[in-house]
Protein backbone atom coordinates (compact mmCIF):
# COMPACT_ATOMS: atom_id res chain seq x y z
CA UNK A 1 0.00 0.00 0.00
CA UNK A 2 1.85 3.05 -1.28
CA UNK A 3 2.22 6.46 0.24
CA UNK A 4 0.19 9.46 -0.87
CA UNK A 5 1.78 12.61 -2.20
CA UNK A 6 2.82 14.93 0.63
CA UNK A 7 0.53 17.98 0.72
CA UNK A 8 0.67 18.80 4.42
CA UNK A 9 -0.17 22.34 5.44
CA UNK A 10 -3.31 22.58 3.30
CA UNK A 11 -6.75 22.83 4.88
CA UNK A 12 -8.54 19.52 4.30
CA UNK A 13 -11.78 20.24 6.13
CA UNK A 14 -13.31 23.45 7.50
CA UNK A 15 -16.14 23.43 10.03
CA UNK A 16 -17.88 26.79 10.35
CA UNK A 17 -20.35 27.68 13.11
CA UNK A 18 -21.65 24.10 13.22
CA UNK A 19 -24.87 23.56 15.16
CA UNK A 20 -26.60 20.28 15.89
CA UNK A 21 -29.74 20.81 17.97
CA UNK A 22 -32.22 18.11 18.94
CA UNK A 23 -35.84 19.03 19.65
CA UNK A 24 -37.47 18.48 23.04
CA UNK A 25 -41.05 17.39 22.41
CA UNK A 26 -43.93 17.19 24.86
CA UNK A 27 -47.62 16.51 24.84
CA UNK A 28 -49.87 14.25 22.81
CA UNK A 29 -49.09 16.20 19.64
CA UNK A 30 -45.36 16.18 20.39
CA UNK A 31 -44.92 19.93 20.13
CA UNK A 32 -41.35 21.20 20.25
CA UNK A 33 -40.90 23.04 23.53
CA UNK A 34 -37.15 23.48 23.48
CA UNK A 35 -33.84 22.30 22.11
CA UNK A 36 -30.89 20.26 23.30
CA UNK A 37 -27.94 22.17 21.85
CA UNK A 38 -25.53 19.24 21.50
CA UNK A 39 -23.23 21.28 19.23
CA UNK A 40 -23.66 25.03 19.31
CA UNK A 41 -21.40 27.12 17.08
CA UNK A 42 -18.29 24.98 16.63
CA UNK A 43 -15.64 26.18 14.15
CA UNK A 44 -12.22 24.75 13.29
CA UNK A 45 -9.91 23.92 10.40
CA UNK A 46 -8.43 20.46 9.98
CA UNK A 47 -5.07 20.57 8.22
CA UNK A 48 -4.05 17.84 5.81
CA UNK A 49 -1.64 15.39 7.42
CA UNK A 50 -2.22 16.43 11.04
CA UNK A 51 -3.89 14.71 13.96
CA UNK A 52 -6.46 16.94 15.64
CA UNK A 53 -7.61 15.76 19.06
CA UNK A 54 -11.12 16.62 20.24
CA UNK A 55 -11.51 16.09 23.98
CA UNK A 56 -14.12 16.62 26.63
CA UNK A 57 -16.40 14.79 29.03
CA UNK A 58 -19.26 12.57 27.93
CA UNK A 59 -22.06 14.70 26.48
CA UNK A 60 -19.83 17.63 25.53
CA UNK A 61 -20.71 17.33 21.82
CA UNK A 62 -17.49 15.86 20.44
CA UNK A 63 -19.04 12.67 19.02
CA UNK A 64 -22.04 14.60 17.72
CA UNK A 65 -19.60 16.84 15.84
CA UNK A 66 -17.93 13.82 14.25
CA UNK A 67 -21.27 12.29 13.29
CA UNK A 68 -22.24 15.56 11.62
CA UNK A 69 -19.01 15.50 9.58
CA UNK A 70 -19.86 11.91 8.60
CA UNK A 71 -23.39 13.11 7.68
CA UNK A 72 -24.87 10.68 10.21
CA UNK A 73 -26.42 13.59 12.15
CA UNK A 74 -28.14 16.35 10.22
CA UNK A 75 -26.68 19.76 11.18
CA UNK A 76 -29.12 22.42 12.29
CA UNK A 77 -26.86 25.15 10.95
CA UNK A 78 -23.36 26.04 9.86
CA UNK A 79 -21.10 24.62 7.17
CA UNK A 80 -18.85 21.59 6.71
CA UNK A 81 -16.52 22.43 3.84
CA UNK A 82 -14.25 20.14 1.84
CA UNK A 83 -12.61 21.56 -1.27
CA UNK A 84 -14.60 24.71 -0.57
CA UNK A 85 -17.97 22.98 -0.92
CA UNK A 86 -20.50 22.36 1.82
CA UNK A 87 -20.73 18.58 2.03
CA UNK A 88 -24.36 18.77 3.18
CA UNK A 89 -25.30 19.76 -0.36
CA UNK A 90 -23.50 16.91 -2.11
CA UNK A 91 -25.60 14.40 -4.01
CA UNK A 92 -25.13 11.34 -6.19
CA UNK A 93 -21.58 10.59 -7.28
CA UNK A 94 -20.16 13.59 -5.39
CA UNK A 95 -21.68 12.34 -2.14
CA UNK A 96 -20.37 8.83 -2.81
CA UNK A 97 -16.87 10.24 -3.37
CA UNK A 98 -17.07 12.19 -0.10
CA UNK A 99 -18.03 9.05 1.79
CA UNK A 100 -14.95 7.34 0.36
CA UNK A 101 -12.72 10.20 1.44
CA UNK A 102 -13.94 10.20 5.06
CA UNK A 103 -14.02 6.97 7.07
CA UNK A 104 -14.52 6.19 10.76
CA UNK A 105 -13.42 3.82 13.51
CA UNK A 106 -15.95 3.67 16.35
CA UNK A 107 -15.48 2.79 20.03
CA UNK A 108 -16.98 -0.71 20.13
CA UNK A 109 -15.43 -3.05 17.55
CA UNK A 110 -17.84 -5.86 18.40
CA UNK A 111 -20.87 -3.70 17.61
CA UNK A 112 -19.16 -2.32 14.49
CA UNK A 113 -18.66 -5.71 12.81
CA UNK A 114 -21.48 -7.79 11.34
CA UNK A 115 -21.25 -11.15 13.17
CA UNK A 116 -22.71 -12.98 10.15
CA UNK A 117 -20.01 -11.77 7.76
CA UNK A 118 -16.54 -13.21 7.34
CA UNK A 119 -13.53 -10.94 7.70
CA UNK A 120 -13.16 -11.04 3.90
CA UNK A 121 -16.74 -9.84 3.43
CA UNK A 122 -16.25 -7.11 6.05
CA UNK A 123 -13.05 -5.80 4.49
CA UNK A 124 -14.36 -5.82 0.92
CA UNK A 125 -17.88 -4.50 1.52
CA UNK A 126 -16.87 -0.94 0.61
CA UNK A 127 -15.08 -2.16 -2.51
CA UNK A 128 -18.28 -3.88 -3.62
CA UNK A 129 -20.43 -0.79 -2.90
CA UNK A 130 -18.07 1.47 -4.85
CA UNK A 131 -17.52 -1.03 -7.67
CA UNK A 132 -13.81 -1.43 -7.05
CA UNK A 133 -11.70 -4.45 -8.10
CA UNK A 134 -12.68 -7.90 -9.30
CA UNK A 135 -13.57 -10.70 -6.88
CA UNK A 136 -10.03 -12.12 -7.12
CA UNK A 137 -8.45 -8.70 -6.60
CA UNK A 138 -10.61 -8.06 -3.55
CA UNK A 139 -9.21 -11.06 -1.71
CA UNK A 140 -5.68 -9.90 -2.49
CA UNK A 141 -6.53 -6.37 -1.34
CA UNK A 142 -8.08 -7.72 1.87
CA UNK A 143 -4.93 -9.73 2.60
CA UNK A 144 -2.87 -6.56 2.17
CA UNK A 145 -5.16 -4.65 4.54
CA UNK A 146 -4.71 -7.30 7.24
CA UNK A 147 -0.95 -7.17 6.81
CA UNK A 148 -1.07 -3.37 7.18
CA UNK A 149 -2.74 -3.69 10.60
CA UNK A 150 -0.55 -6.53 11.84
CA UNK A 151 -2.87 -9.49 11.22
CA UNK A 152 -2.43 -12.65 9.15
CA UNK A 153 -4.41 -13.25 5.95
CA UNK A 154 -5.27 -16.77 7.16
CA UNK A 155 -8.15 -15.20 9.13
CA UNK A 156 -10.04 -13.99 6.04
CA UNK A 157 -12.64 -16.77 6.21
CA UNK A 158 -13.21 -16.51 9.95
CA UNK A 159 -15.84 -14.49 11.86
CA UNK A 160 -15.56 -11.53 14.26
CA UNK A 161 -16.52 -13.47 17.40
CA UNK A 162 -13.34 -15.54 17.06
CA UNK A 163 -11.09 -12.58 17.89
CA UNK A 164 -10.12 -10.47 20.89
CA UNK A 165 -11.22 -6.85 21.29
CA UNK A 166 -7.84 -5.57 20.14
CA UNK A 167 -7.85 -7.80 17.08
CA UNK A 168 -11.41 -6.74 16.20
CA UNK A 169 -10.40 -3.08 16.42
CA UNK A 170 -7.50 -3.78 14.05
CA UNK A 171 -10.02 -5.33 11.66
CA UNK A 172 -12.18 -2.19 11.98
CA UNK A 173 -9.15 -0.05 11.14
CA UNK A 174 -8.35 -2.27 8.15
CA UNK A 175 -11.92 -1.80 6.89
CA UNK A 176 -11.69 1.96 7.42
CA UNK A 177 -8.56 2.26 5.25
CA UNK A 178 -9.85 -0.13 2.58
CA UNK A 179 -11.09 2.76 0.40
CA UNK A 180 -7.92 4.82 0.89
CA UNK A 181 -9.61 7.71 2.71
CA UNK A 182 -8.02 11.09 3.23
CA UNK A 183 -9.63 11.68 6.62
CA UNK A 184 -9.96 9.00 9.31
CA UNK A 185 -12.22 9.83 12.25
CA UNK A 186 -11.41 7.84 15.39
CA UNK A 187 -14.35 8.19 17.77
CA UNK A 188 -13.18 6.85 21.17
CA UNK A 189 -11.41 4.16 19.13
CA UNK A 190 -9.15 2.96 21.96
CA UNK A 191 -11.25 3.66 25.07
CA UNK A 192 -12.60 0.08 25.29
CA UNK A 193 -9.11 -1.47 25.17
CA UNK A 194 -6.74 -2.23 28.04
CA UNK A 195 -3.64 -0.07 28.40
CA UNK A 196 -1.16 -2.32 26.60
CA UNK A 197 -3.44 -2.93 23.60
CA UNK A 198 -4.39 0.75 23.59
CA UNK A 199 -0.76 1.79 23.19
CA UNK A 200 -0.28 -0.74 20.36
CA UNK A 201 -3.34 0.54 18.48
CA UNK A 202 -2.21 4.16 18.90
CA UNK A 203 1.18 3.21 17.45
CA UNK A 204 -0.59 1.46 14.57
CA UNK A 205 -2.69 4.54 13.80
CA UNK A 206 0.40 6.75 13.86
CA UNK A 207 2.23 4.40 11.48
CA UNK A 208 -0.73 4.23 9.09
CA UNK A 209 -1.03 8.00 9.15
CA UNK A 210 2.57 8.34 7.97
CA UNK A 211 2.43 5.49 5.46
CA UNK A 212 -0.89 6.40 3.84
CA UNK A 213 -0.81 10.17 4.23
CA UNK A 214 -3.88 10.16 6.46
CA UNK A 215 -5.38 13.04 8.38
CA UNK A 216 -6.82 12.03 11.76
CA UNK A 217 -9.66 13.52 13.78
CA UNK A 218 -9.15 11.78 17.11
CA UNK A 219 -12.04 12.03 19.56
CA UNK A 220 -11.54 11.00 23.17
CA UNK A 221 -12.46 11.87 26.74
CA UNK A 222 -8.92 10.95 27.86
CA UNK A 223 -6.24 13.63 27.83
CA UNK A 224 -3.74 10.94 28.76
CA UNK A 225 -4.38 9.33 25.36
CA UNK A 226 -4.58 12.44 23.20
CA UNK A 227 -1.13 13.63 24.32
CA UNK A 228 0.42 10.61 22.61
CA UNK A 229 -1.10 11.13 19.18
CA UNK A 230 -2.41 14.68 18.60
CA UNK A 231 -0.63 17.66 17.03
CA UNK A 232 -3.37 20.10 18.00
CA UNK A 233 -6.20 19.83 20.48
CA UNK A 234 -9.73 21.17 20.81
CA UNK A 235 -11.41 21.07 24.22
CA UNK A 236 -15.22 20.99 24.16
CA UNK A 237 -17.76 21.62 26.89
CA UNK A 238 -21.54 21.91 26.57
CA UNK A 239 -21.45 21.92 22.79
CA UNK A 240 -18.82 24.63 22.42
CA UNK A 241 -15.06 24.87 22.01
CA UNK A 242 -13.63 26.33 25.22
CA UNK A 243 -9.92 26.01 24.39
CA UNK A 244 -7.72 25.05 21.46
CA UNK A 245 -4.11 25.08 20.38
CA UNK A 246 -1.00 22.97 19.99
CA UNK A 247 -1.32 19.83 22.08
CA UNK A 248 1.90 20.49 23.96
CA UNK A 249 0.82 24.07 24.73
CA UNK A 250 -2.69 23.23 25.95
CA UNK A 251 -1.56 20.31 28.10
CA UNK A 252 1.39 22.17 29.63
CA UNK A 253 -0.23 25.59 30.09
CA UNK A 254 -4.02 25.26 29.99
CA UNK A 255 -5.84 28.57 30.17
CA UNK A 256 -9.40 27.51 30.95
CA UNK A 257 -10.61 26.15 34.29
CA UNK A 258 -12.50 23.37 32.50
CA UNK A 259 -9.32 22.13 30.83
CA UNK A 260 -7.48 22.30 34.15
CA UNK A 261 -10.20 20.15 35.76
CA UNK A 262 -9.91 17.59 32.96
CA UNK A 263 -6.15 17.44 33.44
CA UNK A 264 -6.48 17.09 37.22
CA UNK A 265 -8.53 13.94 36.63
CA UNK A 266 -5.72 12.35 34.55
CA UNK A 267 -2.64 11.85 36.76
CA UNK A 268 -0.83 10.05 33.91
CA UNK A 269 -0.37 13.24 31.85
CA UNK A 270 3.26 13.44 30.84
CA UNK A 271 3.87 9.78 31.67
CA UNK A 272 4.19 6.84 29.22
CA UNK A 273 0.86 5.32 28.22
CA UNK A 274 2.10 1.78 28.74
Amino acid sequence: MGEKEDSRGEVLLSVRNLKVWFPIKKGVLAHTVGWVKAVDGVSFDLMRGETLGVVGESGCGKSTTSRAILLLNRPTGGEILMDGRDVRRLKGEELLRYRRRVQVVFQDPQASLNPRHTILEILTEGMVVHGLCTREERREKAAGLLEAVGLDDTILDRYPHEFSGGQRQRICIARAISLRPELLICDEAVSALDLTIRAQVLDLLENLKKKLGLTLLFITHDLGVVQHIADRIIVMNKGRIVESGACSEVLVRPKEDYTKRLMAAVPAIGKPLA
